[in-house]
């Protein structure tokens, strides 16, 4: 599974962070995601209009991380 991680911080309130993620399946390559995240990131904060994006990676998400 590919994550695209990220960490939102409200505008408001820069030091108020939270580490997010979305997920892709096993068929996207790291490479596609770093291809798909800015429209995905974009898109994210349209809908949370009181969050900016301040970083962000796309990794393979190891079996051990993995939800049961």
């Amino acid at each position: 599974m590919i994550e695209l991680a990220f960490v939102a911080c409200l505008s408001a309130a820069p030091e108020a962070c939270e580490k997010r993620s979305l997920y892709y399946s096993d068929d996207l390559s790291p490479q596609a995601c770093l291809l798909r995240a800015p429209p995905e990131l974009a898109k994210w904060v349209m809908d949370h209009p009181k969050y900016r994006v301040s970083s962000w990676r796309c990794r393979v998400r190891p079996a051990t991380e993995r939800d049961a």
